[in-house]
């Protein structure tokens, strides 16, 4: 059964201004239905990583009050913590631990881990995880995709150590089908020329390598400034078949539900998730879909970002897809 969910960070602009607090956040998400709670706790938690008891039981009140679970804690693993050097690999399961220690303690049983931590360092964490009963899901996030040879290493050590506490955690950024016109609004405004930004939509369109097409707009082109960066926007912006991801279905628990703009339809006009849906609810996966909206960055220069909105429309699209595959939608 896919459960409808909304990542904290997706309110990230609202925090930060303080036109929201972690209860506003948390009481929109209720109002419409998306009562899977995916939380970052060295953004959300300001005395973090020394939480106290009675803070826990706040955000478990929070969430008791709103009839929400929590469902997923983002991990970071500061590798620069220190000026003078990088971390140990003991330093880093050192830390990892603590972060599963919290995330026990918050009763979360998924944690996200960032793609680049090592497979080998996750290996030394996999039983404290599995003390923790805790799922380290390392987050597929673009320019890697569920079949690149990095994610492949995981799933290779999850394998051979038969665990169920080891995994994937898909960010739906990888499904890239279209450009976001947001993306391009923003590069145009900073001076990319229209016929320019036409020629690197058209690129990714074609699915032409981004090394190409940043050669064209650089040399060919002599693109100025913002026309490069738009291009170089292309590397990270790949567009993986759908019709595999059930085929890694068995590696993962919760899903980064990335998204840029939608539109007044509620549509989203970049990514696939239409055809990731349908192939989700033809596959049996149960787990929630945690919205996580970034456009914010890229329209706070001219309006005033609206997160709630943009959240909302995602969610009634999910219960349109949800419905169109055969899904009953909460």
């Amino acid at each position: 059964m896919i459960k409808r969910g909304v990542s904290l960070y997706s309110f990230q602009e609202e925090l930060f201004q303080g036109r929201m607090s972690v209860e506003d956040c948390i009481a929109f998400a209720a109002s419409i239905g998306a009562r899977g709670i995916e939380i970052l706790p060295e953004q959300n938690m300001p005395g973090f990583p020394h939480i106290s008891d009675r803070e826990i039981g706040e955000w478990k009140d929070i969430a008791a009050r709103h009839d929400c679970e929590f469902t997923c804690y983002d991990m970071f693993l500061d590798t620069k913590l220190r000026s003078d050097r990088f971390m140990t690999d003991d330093e880093q399961v050192v830390s990892i631990r603590r972060d599963l220690d919290l995330c026990h303690r918050l009763g979360i049983r998924n944690m996200r881990v960032l793609v680049f931590v090592r497979p080998d360092i996750l290996e030394r964490c996999v039983p404290y995880a599995e003390e923790a009963d805790v799922h380290m899901g390392v987050e597929v996030h673009a320019p890697w995709h569920m079949e690149h040879a990095w994610i492949l290493r995981t799933v290779e050590v999850a394998d051979r150590l038969g665990t169920r506490h080891l995994g994937l955690l898909p960010d739906m950024g990888i499904f890239m089908k279209h450009y976001p016109p947001v993306w391009r609004a923003r590069f145009e405004r900073e001076g990319a020329r229209p016929e320019v930004a036409q020629f690197i939509v058209d690129q990714h369109e074609a699915k032409i390598m981004a090394e190409y097409t940043i050669y064209e707009v650089a040399v060919r082109m002599k693109g100025n400034p913002a026309e490069v960066r738009m291009a170089e926007t292309l590397r990270h912006s790949p567009y993986s078949n759908p019709k595999r991801i059930a085929d890694y279905i068995p590696y993962f628990r919760h899903i980064q539900a990335k998204f840029y703009e939608m539109t007044p339809d509620c549509s989203d006009p970049s990514l696939a998730y239409d055809e990731v849906v349908s192939e989700l609810v033809k596959a049996g996966w149960d787990g929630y879909l945690s919205s996580e909206y970034e456009g914010n960055r890229w329209v706070q220069d001219f309006e005033e970002v609206d997160s709630r909105e943009q959240v909302r429309r995602q969610h009634l699209m999910f219960k349109r897809l949800l419905t169109d595959a055969g899904q009953e939608a909460a």
